[in-house]
């Protein structure tokens, strides 16, 4: 086999999150982000150092990444990155895996960004600056979706007449698919589990929050839907909503479509209910200062995460395991410890010193469900997917 450079890129509105690793081993070289794109104060961190710089939008980020590659010996010349990886939202019906992108795929990927308006667009702008700056390098999409293709229709159909499926596409997609099916095949591992004969329930838990009910390790339901939006209470989104509160809104507070978008993604979850932020880490400290309000926005954070676990495990019928990642799943002991309470009723049991710790599993010895923390590492899955196109088309 070929071994060659492989970067792994997220692209943020305001952000470029990068790893470089060296396939096909999967060992990283080097890894960080570049914050505050647009402002004459960004953040360029790299292997834990950060420095300040002017960087006036993405392809002066891509810029300045790619000469501190050669300027810090990670790479001798720009040609070594044989392939770029993309994280990329939203891939509809058209993207059912992974992709090498080309003219026709990119507008397609740009035409997507109606149902991921917070994502695909600047997904789609990272690979364009890539496909400039490295001409000679493939670009490759990796679709949050893609896992979520195996999702039965009579879990992904709205109740909607079906001609707006036909005519639309209107469906459930689902979202964070390279999370859920990493931290899924991780815990297979730390198992000893067939991961295609395990069920595991994933939580991918941060900003942006979503559920995964996995069955013979393929997704068999999702929190997320049409977009990332639908689903869990998030930082600023507001998950699952009565629909009619939506036209409430426009016509009792002369609305526009965009003002009421803009309401339930950036303005709700803990944001919205807190009225102190979208971290849940300033909540928790503001509901331990006696703030009412942050109070009540972690017990409905919690609850609708335990009713979404509860609903999935009456669908697995066993469970291997539950799984916690991301910011929050990863981090917050208080945030497993509480929805874990309201799992007892299906046998689950924490280890209290093993949870504070951090530690892979978290149950007790007695627990009838096996509890995992298990961290994410979507640009691994990056990486990998794209080496898997590019090996066979590099002649190096």
């Amino acid at each position: 086999m070929n071994n060659f450079k492989i970067l792994a890129i997220n692209s943020g509105s305001s952000s470029l999150k990068f790893k470089l690793y060296d396939m096909p081993a999967g060992n990283i070289c080097v890894g960080g982000i570049v914050e505050r794109i647009g402002s004459s104060e960004a953040q360029f961190s790299i292997n834990d150092k950060t420095k300040t710089v002017p960087i006036e939008n993405h392809e002066n980020a891509v810029k300045c990444l790619l000469e501190e590659l050669l300027e810090q010996n990670f790479i001798n010349q720009l040609n070594e990155i044989v392939g770029v990886g993309h994280r990329v939202a939203h891939g509809g019906e058209f993207f059912k895996k992974s992709t090498v992108v080309k003219e026709k795929e990119l507008e397609k990927i740009e035409q997507l960004g109606e149902l991921a308006p917070l994502h695909n667009p600047v997904n789609a702008m990272g690979i364009k600056v890539f496909s400039e700056i490295l001409p000679q390098s493939i670009q490759v999409a990796v679709f949050d979706t893609a896992f979520h293709q195996t999702i039965p229709s009579y879990n992904y159909l709205y109740p909607l007449p079906y001609s707006l499926y036909q005519k639309y596409k209107i469906r459930k997609y689902g979202f964070h698919g390279t999370s859920h099916q990493y931290v899924s095949q991780k815990a297979a591992k730390v198992m000893d589990l067939n991961f295609k004969e395990s069920s595991f329930i994933t939580c991918h838990l941060g900003n942006g929050a979503s559920i995964c009910c996995i069955k013979n390790g393929k997704s068999l339901d999702t929190s997320m839907g049409f977009t990332p939006t639908d689903g869990l209470m998030m930082g600023t989104r507001c998950g699952s909503i009565d629909p009619m509160i939506l036209p409430f809104l426009q016509k009792n507070l002369y609305l526009s479509v965009d003002e009421v978008e803009h309401i339930i993604n950036n303005e709700s979850g803990l944001l919205g209910i807190s009225g102190i932020s979208n971290d849940f880490r300033d909540v928790q400290i503001s509901a331990e200062k006696g703030n009412p309000l942050s109070k009540i926005s972690i017990k409905m954070f919690v609850k609708r995460i335990s009713e979404y676990i509860l609903s999935y495990a009456s669908e697995l019928k066993r469970i291997d395991g539950i799984i916690f990642t991301a910011g929050i799943g990863e981090h917050s002991a208080y945030v497993r410890r509480e929805i874990c309470k309201q799992l007892a009723c299906i046998g689950v049991r924490l280890n209290s010193r093993k949870n504070r710790k951090n530690e892979k599993i978290i149950s007790s010895e007695n627990s009838e469900v096996k509890v995992l923390v298990i961290p994410t590492d979507e640009e691994l899955v990056i990486a990998k997917d794209t080496y898997k196109l590019v090996h066979n088309l590099v002649k190096v």
